[in-house]
């Protein structure tokens, strides 16, 4: 017998649970990882007309998951949803005929096999092609399909698309500009609490897009998008907040929020928390968080980071400069163009700063600064081309490169111009263009350029003397800045060489300034006037300082005068040792007398150890240098064997050279030993 419940259980319909259909199998399918059978189920679904099941193949499609990922079959399942009325096929088709899809080459990409099967196969290959890729391997960019379908699903209600259908009214894609339009569309987005639309509202009121400025409005927007997150919203109002937009300035509240967007490694976020690390402005002055934070920016290829960690390395903060690091982000910078960045690289190769010396990396990175502006740059690299330093010579390309550098304002290459038009170094000469350039060059107020066209001047063919008042000035000038070079002229001037007559108590006060600023001509030559006896600016010892000067400043003409002066006691108290000590300094330099004077005294043990050997060796020297003394003193001494061997052959060519000099004593050796002047 049934019960009553049993009985009523029996009777009493059995409740079914309703089996899923192929759409929500696909989902469940797809979020177990089981790609195929969603793709199996999807298209079942799909079949029956579900539009979700359209735009869910679609995004596999763009994913890659179970398929082949291709963004055109993407296209061609959001288009058939789209056409349904799906509103995530609608937006997300719109997106992608916004930017288009271009094929990438490469390994394993599409579009690399279809130009390689095309090149196997030739006609054959457009059925394979179909038959793999019936939709293609790209998507064409059609910014006004992509307003049609992005409109569809922002009226649809979604709230990303009426963000991003208001950003093409802002910018007229697809469309007539409507800021009216679009502040409509960022407010029904920002009403429906999207992020993105509230920054853009705060863009719309801080830039003043169809509306007053209003920099509280913006503020008030960008930080609802900041409180949701909305990295670029953080960025904006710290900026704001750094620099009082709007409000106070809070660099505390500016840190903070460059260190929340920071943490999604946000490139500008962590360049400026790095900025604000590195001043302590805002935070706590952390040299080494600081430049964490501007690494990770620069390692993002943001060009400012790259820049101001360049800059770190070089010039160091709280630390010693790494200028190899430095290099390093230097060269990156002037990669990008930064020319600032590539004229230090030139000079880092140039001087061996931070890498190794390399002259031609250092033309290489002047010549591309000169070519972007860079007017010291453009000097350099002329140089470079002038001296064929790590670049062929080329003095056509040099004359161009100093033309730029002279037009950035550098008088340096108006200078160089007018001395090469002046020379005639590797161009024609021609004293026209020379005095243009050494007049512009002057005009400037460069000293050296003031000194150049004063000689040029003074060196013309036609009449100096009609110049001299000009020489004059541009000396005088030039003298007035301190520039010694130009002082010793103003004393070469007065002593009448140029024309007119010689005025020493007017050059000597010239000479004397340029010799105090360590110009050696000028305190040689002081030291002669001072010398001579006969005239009335005669002082020993005045002679004896400047001489002493300029000879320990490397003179050999001084360093001669001064040995004869301790040799006779002229000036100095007499020491033979000190003056044969200054012959044989003069000696090493060339001066031929004091070559031969120096023999002498180490022949004879004056003021040194007698020394034959060496004695002949200074001869030598001095009788190469045609002085006929020394030819005859080489000569007796190959006669007679002192400190060299005895070569009779050897002292008679030595006697004819002096005699041929019109060397009495010479003609004399020569007949004593039976030789005549032609036998040689």
């Amino acid at each position: 017998m049934l019960s009553p419940r049993s009985f009523l259980d029996w009777i009493r319909p059995v409740s079914v649970m309703p089996r899923a259909g192929p759409f929500e199998q696909g989902v469940a399918a797809y979020e177990r990882g089981r790609y195929l059978e969603a793709i199996r189920c999807w298209k079942l679904a799909s079949e029956a007309g579900e539009a979700e099941a359209g735009y869910r193949m679609g995004m596999l499609y763009v994913k890659g998951e179970g398929v082949v990922r291709n963004v055109p079959d993407a296209v061609a399942w959001y288009d058939w949803a789209a056409q349904l009325g799906n509103v995530e096929a609608q937006f997300q088709l719109g997106l992608i005929l916004l930017q288009g899809d271009k094929p990438l080459l490469g390994p394993y990409r599409h579009e690399t096999w279809r130009m390689s099967s095309a090149v196997r196969l030739g006609e054959k290959a457009s059925d394979l092609h179909h038959l793999v890729f019936p939709y293609g391997t790209s998507v064409e960019r059609d910014v006004e399909a992509a307003f049609g379908w992005i409109s569809a699903a922002a009226e649809g209600g979604k709230a990303e698309a009426q963000t991003v259908l208001g950003n093409m009214y802002c910018e007229g894609l697809g469309c007539e500009k409507d800021l009216d339009a679009a502040l409509g569309w960022y407010l029904a987005a920002a009403d429906q609490d999207c992020a993105a639309a509230e920054f853009a509202l705060g863009d719309v009121y801080y830039q003043g897009k169809g509306v007053p400025i209003d920099f509280e409005q913006a503020a008030s927007w960008y930080r609802k998008a900041a409180e949701r997150d909305h990295v670029r919203a953080q960025v904006a109002l710290a900026f704001m907040n750094l620099k009082g937009t709007g409000m106070p300035e809070a660099p505390t509240e500016a840190a903070r929020l460059f260190h929340n967007a920071a943490r999604h490694d946000d490139a500008i976020a962590l360049y400026n928390i790095g900025l604000l690390r590195l001043k302590g402005h805002g935070v706590a002055k952390d040299i080494d968080r600081a430049e964490t934070a501007l690494r990770k920016a620069a390692r993002k290829d943001y060009f400012p980071a790259i820049q101001a960690l360049a800059d770190l390395y070089s010039h160091g903060a709280g630390a010693e400069p790494d200028l190899r690091e430095a290099a390093v982000w230097y060269e990156k910078a002037a990669e990008r163009g930064d020319v600032q960045a590539q004229f230090f690289m030139g000079r880092f190769y140039a001087t061996g700063t931070g890498v190794g010396p390399n002259i031609r990396q250092a033309a290489k990175w002047f010549e591309r600064a000169a070519g972007n502006g860079h007017a010291t740059a453009a000097f350099n690299i002329a140089i470079f081309y002038l001296n064929g330093s790590g670049v062929e010579r080329n003095v056509k390309a040099a004359i161009e490169w100093f033309e730029r550098a002279s037009e950035g304002g550098i008088r340096a290459a108006q200078l160089q111009l007018g001395k090469l038009y002046s020379a005639g170094n590797g161009v024609p000469r021609d004293h026209k263009r020379a005095g243009e350039w050494l007049s512009k060059a002057a005009t400037g107020g460069d000293p050296d350029a003031k000194l150049s066209y004063a000689l040029f001047l003074l060196h013309q063919e036609e009449g100096p003397t009609e110049r001299l008042e000009q020489v004059r000035s541009l000396l005088s000038e030039a003298a007035q800045t301190g520039h010694a070079p130009a002082a010793f002229q103003l004393g070469v001037l007065e002593m009448g060489r140029f024309g007119g007559a010689a005025n020493v108590e007017a050059a000597v006060p010239w000479f004397s300034r340029a010799a105090g600023a360590g110009h050696v001509e000028a305190q040689y030559t002081l030291a002669l006037l001072y010398l001579d006896q006969n005239s009335a600016m005669s002082d020993a010892k005045a002679a004896a300082a400047w001489m002493t000067k300029a000879a320990q400043a490397g003179h050999a003409g001084a360093q001669f005068h001064l040995a004869v002066m301790y040799c006779t006691g002229a000036g100095v108290a007499k020491d033979v040792a000190q003056g044969a000590s200054w012959y044989e300094a003069a000696a090493r330099q060339g001066h031929k007398v004091a070559q031969f004077n120096f023999a002498v005294m180490l022949g004879k043990g004056q003021g040194c150890e007698a020394d034959p050997q060496k004695a002949a060796e200074w001869f030598e020297k001095a009788a190469e240098q045609d002085m006929a003394a020394a030819q005859v003193a080489l000569g007796d001494a190959l006669m007679s064997g002192s400190g060299v061997a005895q070569d009779r052959d050897a002292a008679a060519h030595w006697y004819r050279q002096a005699a041929r000099q019109n060397h009495e004593g010479a003609a004399r050796r020569l007949a004593a030993i039976g030789v005549t002047l032609v036998d040689d």
